[in-house]
């Protein structure tokens, strides 16, 4: 389940602040998809963008979260990981994948990432060295994450909008 759509308290500390925001990230994600069909969830309403739908979105936004958390902080292996398999956008191809499934699948993903960056310090940083960004810190991984997440919460309004006309930001 995820969390409420709230936003981190003004006095909370910075691991609070940043967890918080990406959480609240997260659940527009899922409010985003609240209520589609399986038919919108992917459908594409960019003609430029066949792969940019809800259901895409979601499914890429699960892989992201394995990447930055598992493999670049982490060292984990990539090979379940279709970011890495050399097709271009597989992580978005959600074909035949129920809508639910994939949230779901989010989900889990996001509280091993929850779980991950709980047992390291902000200033920890990647322990994968085969990508530069890797030497990150945990703290600007966050930081990128509520970036990155943010963004497609905004691709997501849009592509709702345009199915069915429903937008609002939180």
């Amino acid at each position: 389940m995820p969390n409420p759509r709230t936003r981190p308290d003004h006095t909370a500390d910075e691991r609070t602040q940043l967890l918080g925001w990406l959480d609240m990230q997260r659940s527009i994600i899922h409010w985003k998809c609240e209520g589609l069909s399986e038919e919108d969830a992917h459908r594409s309403v960019l003609p430029s963008s066949p792969l940019m739908t809800a259901a895409g979105l979601v499914q890429h936004m699960r892989w992201v979260e394995h990447c930055w958390f598992e493999v670049i902080l982490l060292d984990r292996p990539s090979d379940t990981n279709p970011q890495f398999g050399g097709e271009e956008d597989a992580d978005m191809r959600a074909d035949g994948i129920p809508l639910g499934r994939l949230l779901e699948e989010y989900d889990r993903q996001c509280a091993v990432s929850n779980e991950i960056v709980a047992s390291l310090s902000l200033d920890d940083t990647g322990r994968n060295k085969d990508f530069r960004d890797g030497a990150a810190s945990v703290r600007w991984m966050l930081l990128h994450m509520i970036e990155e997440t943010a963004r497609h919460v905004g691709h997501l309004d849009t592509i709702r909008e345009l199915l069915d006309g429903r937008k609002g930001y939180y």
